[in-house]
C-alpha cells in the first residue's frame, strides 16, 4: 500500500512538473502583442508570444510566478493559480516609457534590435542625416551638397552609398540596381525622419529574407502606423537653414487610422558658393482592419531634391592658400533627384498559429548629377565636369507564409517567403560636359531592363534553451543591357542563380544572457553593364561570414553586448559610375570585434556608447600594398541623454573615426575625427523649445575623404593626393514644436 501511494505521489509530482500553461498577451485596446517574453521564475523556462498574441510556457505549476515584459510596456507578473494550469489566460499590458529594464533576452528576441529602440526612444531622430547613424557601428558622410545619397561605413566596408548593405523602408527596396553613379546607391532622403517608428538591422549575411547586398548588413526602416497626435515645427539656424515639419492624424477609428507628413528643407551651408539645397517631401499613411483577421496599409510618398555643391577639394590648394576650407575648384557642381513611391500591404491571420503577410510596390525615381573629381586632368581646356543621369521604374512583389507550430515536441516556426523585383532604367549615361548645359561628350548611354525573383525558406526550432535557425535563400537574376552607343542596336542579356544558405544557433539560459553563433552566405550584385562585358562569369560574388557574441543583461539598468566576426568577399568586378569603366578587384578578408553598452544610470539618465574594431586586407596583394582604401579599422559612437528633469530633456552624442588608408599602400592618409553634437528641449504645455547644436566644440575635420588623381589649371603634371569635403563647423538651430 505504500508502495502504491509512493507511485501516486511520484506521478502526480511528474504530472505536474509536466503541465503548462497557455495564455493571450494583449494591450489595453485588446490588440494582440507578438515576441512578448515570458520567463517563469521558478522553472526557469520560457517562450514567447506569437503573432497573434499567444503562447505556451511549459513545466509550470501552481503558484510559480511568470515574469512578462515587453519593450514600452509595464513588466509584469503573474502567480499560476490553479484554474491556469492547462487553460487559457488572457494578460493585459499597460503602455509605459520604454526602459532597459522591458528588455528580456531570449532565444526568439533580438535583444540588439530592442536596445537600438531604446536609442531611439531616448534620443529621437533629429535630420536625415542622423537616420543612419541609430544603426550601432554605422558611420557616414555626405559630400555633395546635401542632395547626393549618403556615403556609408559599416564593419571595414567604405560601403560608397550602399553597395554592401541592404536598406528598406517599410519593405520598400532603398538600394538601386546598375544606378548611374554606383551600384546599389541608397538615397533615403524620401523618409521623414519624425515618421520612423523603428529600426531592425543585422550585421553579416545571415538573414534569408535579406537578399541583394546583404554582405556587411542590412537596415530595415518602418515607419509609424499611425500618430499620437498631429503637430507642426518651425526650425531656423545658421547657414540660412530652414526646416517646417508637419504631421496631421486624419483618421483614428477602431478599424482605420490614417496620417499624413509633410516637410520643405532649405539650406545654404558654411561654403562659400551656397548650396541653395532644397527638398520637398510628403508622405501619406492608411490602414485598415478588415472581416476574418485581415488588414490593409497603403502608403504614398514622393520627394523631390536640388542643390548645388562645391565638391571635394584637394589639400593642395588650401595648403597653398588658392581657396580656403570651403572654397571650390569648380562650384557648378550639384543635381537634382526625385522619388515617388506607392506600397501596398495585406496580412492576414489564417489560423490561431499561422499569418500571410503580402506587399506589393511601385516606384517611380529620377537623377541627375553634374560633379568634377579631377579639374582639368581629361580636359585642360573645359574641365572635367560629368553628368550622370537615368531615369527609373521599379515594381515588386513579395508574400511570405509563417506557421508556429512543434516538431518533436517542442517549438518549430517557418516562414517560407518568395517575390520578384524588376527595374527598368532608361537612358542611363554618363557624359562629359561643361558648366552644366554644353554636352561634349558620351561616354556610356543605353537601357536597361533588371529582374530578380527570389524564394526563401527562414527556420526557428527551440529545444530547451536552444534555438536553431537553419534558412536558406534562391535568388536568379536577369540582366538586360542595351548600349546606344553603338550605330547597330546592341542589345546583351545574361542571368544568373545563386544559392544562399545561413545556419544562426542561438543559447539563452536565462533572461539575462544570450550567446549567439551565426554563419552565413551572401552576395551583392553587379551592375548590368559589367555583367554582359563580363559575359557573364564572376557576375555575383560570394561573402561568407561568421559572427559569435554574447548579450549579457547584468542588472536591470546595465545591458551589454560583443561579437567576433569575419567575413570574406570573393573576386568581384565594379562599375566605376564617375568614369564608366569595368575595375576588377580581388579576394578581401575582415575580421572584427563589436563592443556596446547601455546602463540608466538614474530615471532621467541614460548612456549608450559602441565600439568597433575591423582587420580589413585584401588576399592577393603583397604586404604593404594590401589596405584597402578608406576602409575604417576603428570607430565609435555613444553619448547620453535626459528625461523629465522637470520640463527639460536633452543629450550629448559623439562620433569618432580613426585615421585610415586613403590608398592601397597606406601612403596617403584619410584622417579621422571627433565630433559632438547637443540637444536640449523645454516643454511648456502642448509646445516643445529646442536648441540643436552640431559640432559643438567647432572642430575641423573632413567628412568624406579620396585618395584621387587631379590637375588644376595652372599645374603643368597631375598629383594624387587627398580630396576632402569640409564637415560642418559649429552648426545651431533653434526648433518649436506645437502638438495638437
Amino acid at each position: 500500500m505504500k508502495s502504491l501511494s509512493l507511485w501516486i505521489l511520484l506521478l502526480c509530482c511528474v504530472s505536474s512538473f509536466a503541465q503548462t500553461v497557455s495564455g493571450v498577451i494583449t494591450t489595453q485596446n485588446n490588440i494582440p502583442l507578438e515576441d512578448v517574453a515570458i520567463f517563469n521564475k521558478n522553472s526557469g523556462t520560457h517562450s514567447h508570444t506569437n503573432n497573434n498574441g499567444q503562447f505556451t510556457i511549459e513545466k509550470t505549476t501552481e503558484n510559480d510566478v511568470l515574469y512578462i515584459s515587453h519593450l514600452g510596456y509595464t513588466p509584469y507578473f503573474h502567480e499560476v493559480k490553479a484554474t491556469d494550469v492547462n487553460a487559457t489566460i488572457t494578460i493585459t499590458l499597460v503602455q509605459n516609457e520604454i526602459s532597459l529594464q522591458q528588455i528580456v533576452i531570449t532565444p526568439q528576441i533580438d535583444a540588439l534590435n530592442s536596445i537600438v529602440q531604446l536609442d531611439l526612444e531616448n534620443n529621437p531622430v533629429k535630420n536625415s542625416q542622423e537616420i543612419l547613424r541609430k544603426v550601432p557601428g554605422l558611420i557616414i558622410g555626405q559630400h555633395a551638397g546635401g542632395g547626393k545619397a549618403e556615403q556609408i561605413f559599416l564593419r571595414g566596408f567604405d560601403i560608397d552609398h550602399g553597395t554592401d548593405i541592404s536598406l528598406t523602408v517599410d519593405g520598400l527596396p532603398v538600394n538601386m540596381v546598375s544606378h548611374a553613379h554606383g551600384q546599389g546607391y541608397s538615397d533615403l532622403h524620401f523618409l521623414i525622419p519624425e515618421t520612423l517608428a523603428k529600426i531592425e538591422f543585422g550585421k553579416g549575411p545571415y538573414y534569408a529574407e535579406r537578399g541583394d547586398f546583404t554582405t556587411a548588413g542590412y537596415v530595415a526602416f518602418k515607419t509609424k502606423e499611425k500618430l499620437k497626435n498631429s503637430s507642426v515645427s518651425q526650425e531656423i539656424g545658421d547657414f540660412n537653414a530652414l526646416r517646417t515639419v508637419g504631421l496631421f492624424k486624419l483618421l483614428d477609428t477602431k478599424t482605420s487610422n490614417a496620417y499624413v507628413a509633410s516637410s520643405i528643407n532649405t539650406f545654404d551651408g558654411p561654403f562659400e558658393s551656397p548650396q541653395n539645397f532644397n527638398r520637398f517631401n510628403i508622405l501619406g499613411k492608411y490602414n485598415f482592419e478588415m472581416a476574418g483577421d485581415q488588414k490593409i496599409s497603403l502608403l504614398a510618398s514622393h520627394f523631390t531634391s536640388k542643390w548645388d555643391a562645391s565638391g571635394q577639394i584637394p589639400q593642395r590648394a588650401v595648403d597653398a592658400r588658392l581657396i580656403n576650407r570651403f572654397g571650390a575648384i569648380d562650384d557648378t557642381e550639384g543635381g537634382n533627384t526625385s522619388r515617388t513611391n506607392f506600397l501596398a500591404s495585406h496580412s492576414k491571420k489564417l489560423s490561431e498559429n499561422s499569418k500571410l503577410e503580402s506587399s506589393a510596390y511601385f516606384s517611380h525615381y529620377d537623377f541627375e548629377l553634374f560633379s568634377n573629381f579631377t579639374f582639368f586632368l581629361e580636359d585642360p581646356v573645359n574641365g572635367d565636369q560629368i553628368r550622370q543621369f537615368e531615369d527609373r521604374n521599379i515594381l515588386g512583389f513579395q508574400t511570405a507564409y509563417t506557421e508556429d507550430t512543434s516538431l518533436f515536441g517542442n517549438n518549430f516556426e517557418y516562414t517560407a517567403g518568395a517575390g520578384v523585383r524588376y527595374d527598368n532604367v532608361d537612358d542611363v549615361q554618363l557624359s562629359r560636359t561643361k558648366n552644366r548645359n554644353e554636352l561634349l561628350e558620351r561616354l556610356a548611354f543605353g537601357n536597361v531592363d533588371q529582374l530578380n525573383s527570389f524564394g526563401f525558406i527562414k527556420t526557428k526550432y527551440v529545444t530547451g534553451n536552444f534555438t536553431l535557425a537553419p534558412e536558406v535563400r534562391l535568388d536568379y537574376f536577369k540582366f538586360d543591357y542595351e548600349n546606344r552607343l553603338t550605330e547597330t542596336y546592341d542589345n546583351k542579356s545574361e542571368s544568373k542563380v545563386f544559392a544562399s544558405p545561413k545556419f544562426n544557433v542561438t543559447y539563452s539560459p536565462n533572461q539575462n544572457l544570450q550567446l549567439f553563433a551565426k554563419t552565413g552566405i551572401g552576395f551583392h550584385s553587379n551592375d548590368a553593364r559589367v555583367v554582359v562585358a563580363n559575359n557573364g562569369e564572376d557576375i555575383l560574388p560570394a561573402a561568407y561570414g561568421a559572427d559569435v557574441g554574447a548579450i549579457y543583461k547584468v542588472t536591470d539598468k546595465l545591458v551589454l553586448n560583443s561579437a567576433v566576426w569575419a567575413l570574406f568577399l570573393e573576386q568581384e568586378f565594379v562599375y566605376v559610375g564617375d568614369a564608366g569603366i569595368v575595375e576588377p578587384s580581388g579576394k578581401t578578408r575582415r575580421t572584427g570585434i563589436d563592443f556596446g553598452a547601455r546602463y540608466e544610470a538614474l530615471d532621467w539618465l541614460y548612456l549608450f556608447g559602441d565600439i568597433n574594431y575591423t582587420y580589413a586586407r585584401s588576399t592577393e596583394e603583397a604586404e604593404g600594398e594590401d589596405y584597402i582604401p578608406l576602409a575604417p579599422d576603428l570607430t565609435s559612437t555613444g553619448g547620453l541623454s535626459v528625461e523629465n528633469i522637470g520640463a527639460f530633456s536633452g543629450g550629448l552624442n559623439y562620433r569618432f573615426i580613426k585615421d585610415r588608408p586613403a590608398n592601397e599602400d597606406n601612403s596617403i592618409i584619410a584622417e579621422g575625427y571627433f565630433i559632438t553634437d547637443f540637444t536640449i528641449n523645454y516643454t511648456y504645455k502642448n509646445f516643445i523649445f529646442s536648441v540643436l547644436i552640431e559640432n559643438l566644440f567647432d572642430t575641423e575635420w573632413n567628412e568624406t575623404q579620396f585618395a584621387t588623381e587631379s590637375r588644376l589649371f595652372n599645374e603643368p603634371e597631375s598629383v594624387e593626393e587627398i580630396h576632402f569635403t569640409p564637415g560642418t563647423p559649429f552648426f545651431m538651430r533653434g526648433k518649436v514644436t506645437v502638438n495638437f
